[in-house]
């Protein structure tokens, strides 16, 4: 059976024992990270979201505490057609009821996309400078999303635009056309992004991921995806996920270049 990964660019597997186990063990460890007062620097959107960026102590093979190495059947998927690539500390992403409230620094209209779009963009192409142009800064492989706590499928779930990661991909490919490889990390390529969003949003369903512990998803590193605003109830732990999304071996041109 072929993966509904290459077509949709997105694939929820189901639950999985050593990613079960792997969350017993990654769980506390989350949970101290978020409430440690030495990060509040991540906790952002008026407290209602905490971005976690390399919060959590694992290590290359994405061990955490005495855990075993990170496997399972999404690990097997993405070493079978990406390789082994070793793990960065990974991110513990927590939404709180009330998400999304503006981000520090976040103008009116960044904040009306936030709430209106889910935030919607492809990793690794991070805004800069007063006029927010892009560039591919962090060539990700691709994004695994392990869910640490119980949450309804409304409590801010991500969000996927189907099949995007071809359109956006496509539009990448074009704007560096006839680029030297060597300066592809350094071109600007904010209009083709944009332009390739606007298509999406016309032409791509929208679609509402939600997973629970022991499951997990993979998104494909071009995809266009988001957070839904929250809908829901929640324990104090709220909506809380593990984030790894490691760099390619080959930069820039093996993000462009490889399926």
């Amino acid at each position: 059976m072929v993966s509904p990964f290459w077509s949709r660019g997105w694939e929820v597997f189901a639950y999985d024992q050593p990613i079960a186990d792997w969350v017993a063990h990654a769980l506390p460890l989350a949970q101290q990270a978020a409430s440690d007062p030495a990060h509040r620097q991540w906790l952002d959107c008026e407290s209602t979201w905490f971005i976690g960026v390399d919060a959590l102590p694992n290590d290359g093979a994405g061990r955490v505490g005495a855990s075993a190495p990170l496997s399972g059947q999404a690990v097997e998927f993405l070493v079978e057609h990406y390789g082994s690539i070793e793990l960065h500390k990974g991110q513990v992403s927590v939404v709180y009821p009330g998400y999304p409230r503006p981000r520090r620094g976040e103008n009116e209209a960044a904040a009306r996309y936030r709430a209106k779009r889910d935030a919607a963009h492809v990793d690794g192409l991070k805004p800069g400078g007063p006029d927010r142009r892009r560039k591919i800064d962090e060539p990700h492989a691709w994004v695994l999303g392990i869910p640490l706590t119980q949450a309804s499928a409304d409590a801010a779930p991500l969000v996927v635009w189907d099949g995007s990661h071809r359109i956006m991909g496509a539009a990448f490919r074009a704007a560096l056309a006839g680029v030297p490889r060597t300066r592809w990390a350094q071109t600007d390529i904010t209009e083709a992004y944009q332009a390739a969003r606007r298509k999406v949003f016309e032409t791509c369903p929208r679609i509402e991921v939600s997973a629970s512990p022991g499951e997990t998803y993979v998104l494909h590193r071009h995809s266009l995806h988001g957070v839904a605003p929250w809908g829901a109830k929640a324990g104090p732990d709220g909506r809380m996920i593990a984030y790894f999304r490691p760099e390619l071996p080959g930069g820039v041109a093996e993000w462009i270049e490889s399926p």
